[in-house]
């Protein structure tokens, strides 16, 4: 009889640690190479956890509801013959090999996480870019923070100093995304005094201070359920509180005639389901077009690090689908340039069903550069969605709705029944001022009424 380790797997490049959700076997249960064992889910995306090897669980080392570092053993299973090498299934993504570097979790997060959105547009939250920058006075420090935890930090405006004196309650003491979040709760409630030696706060601190009147505690009646937010819905929350506060929002409108694209739509989805086995939908056309747009006007396609812009070359777009639970994730389309309208429709509707069926990759929600939410499939004419950090702006497709609309022609100008949308885009008003965020959705707007209706499929 042989004992293979089973081990938390590395489910993203930042990611460092996972919450068990549910034990889907028992001590001494039989359990079949590749057979879901549990379920883990990190700050990012909801994952299945299969079973490297057949054989009976012989040991659970973690309950449920523990948050359990990379690359420790949380199971023994028990298997016939040889003593097998201790690695995951490979039906998940490689463990971390050298978890620990002098004490310390090693810092692989090269890559900042993307997106989430606004209640309407997102979905599953994601780590803020980790800029690095957080506030010091000239000391460095010993100990390791995630690029999570510093990019918090340096938003927040905690020093380095405030970080070395928190008490950590990941492995060897580490400060996690909780620890910080409950300082920065804690702080904002007590009125902040100046201490000795102390250095005074950057500029961003006050402009994110807590507001002096808190709001009203919500008290439950009689006649009031209370519902306790999951996982999730609590990470969206944090998200959007974030994004406000960190971004100046400012919201542009155009109207678009559409009536030529709906028509060469409706007239070619019959024959692209039977050609590509695909239902053609309204998303990978504003896909297209804003792809388009992002290529005239490149400084869309941005973020922000302190006071320097980071201008991305890889166009990949966000979309928001809406889950069974009721909450929103965002999966990404990667270097969306590079897809014809067949590809998009195919990477659109893999994408959502995948997300719908819990079944993304880590990376498939990372790495997002601009975000469409369609809430025109809620019947909405329009939205002002929230900002998905760390990018700088985020479109709302509404509703395409038949109305009476002036139609010039060589005769005049005639009113006539034209199919017609509303598409709104909010934008970080730090780096992105009127001119160009309203030229940029206007542009969107034009090649959508431009459409090519006789383009093949």
């Amino acid at each position: 009889m042989a004992q293979v380790e089973l081990i938390m797997p590395k489910m993203g490049e930042s990611i460092m640690e996972a919450t068990i959700l549910k034990w889907l076997k028992k001590e001494g249960d039989t359990v079949e190479l590749d057979e879901t064992i549990l379920e883990i889910a990190t700050d990012k995306v909801d994952s299945e956890i299969p079973s490297p090897v057949a054989g009976v669980l012989t040991k659970i080392l973690f309950a449920e509801n523990e948050t359990v570092e990379v690359g420790k053993v949380i199971a023994l299973i028990a298997t016939e013959g040889e003593d097998p090498v201790a690695t995951p299934s490979p039906a998940v993504q490689e463990t971390m090999t050298e978890a620990v570097q002098n004490g310390n979790p090693r810092n692989t997060e090269p890559a900042p996480a993307a997106p989430v959105a606004d209640p309407v547009a997102v979905e599953a939250p994601q780590a803020p870019v980790d800029t690095g920058n957080v506030p010091r006075t000239g000391q460095k420090s010993g100990k390791f923070y995630s690029p999570l935890v510093r990019n918090i930090a340096a938003q927040e405006g905690i020093t380095i100093e405030e970080l070395d004196a928190l008490e950590g309650s990941g492995l060897n003491g580490r400060v996690t995304k909780r620890d910080i979040l409950q300082y920065i709760e804690q702080r904002s409630a007590k009125p902040a005094t100046a201490q000795p030696g102390a250095p005074t706060p950057p500029p961003a601190a006050v402009t994110q201070a807590a507001p002096a009147t808190p709001p009203p505690a919500a008290t439950a009646g009689e006649n009031v359920e209370i519902i306790e937010m999951d996982r999730m819905r609590k990470l969206i929350a944090q998200h959007m509180v974030m994004s406000k506060q960190t971004s100046p929002h400012v919201t542009s409108y155009v109207e678009a005639d559409v009536t030529n694209l709906v028509q060469w739509r409706n007239a070619v989805k019959d024959e692209f389901l039977d050609k590509h086995g695909q239902k053609i939908t309204f998303t990978p056309i504003f896909i297209e077009a804003v792809v388009r747009a992002i290529k005239d006007f490149p400084m869309i396609n941005i973020s922000v690090d302190g006071d320097k812009i980071l201008r991305k070359k890889d166009i990949n777009i966000g979309m928001a689908t809406a889950l069974p639970s009721g909450n929103l994730i965002v999966p990404v389309i990667r270097g969306a340039d590079s897809y014809n309208l067949v590809g998009l429709t195919k990477a659109v509707n893999d994408l959502a069903t995948r997300a719908r069926d819990n079944k993304l990759k880590p990376e498939e929600i990372q790495g997002g550069t601009f975000t469409l939410t369609n809430v025109g499939t809620f019947g909405n004419v329009m939205g002002t969605p929230i900002i998905n950090q760390p990018q700088v702006a985020i479109l709302a497709t509404g509703a395409i709705r038949k109305k009476p609309a002036v139609v010039e022609t060589e005769y005049g100008d005639l009113i006539a029944i034209r199919q017609m949308m509303f598409l709104s885009l909010s934008y970080d008003h730090r780096v992105v001022d009127g001119f160009l965020g309203g030229s940029f959705l206007r542009r969107i707007g034009d090649y959508l009424e431009a459409f090519d209706t006789n383009q093949q499929i």
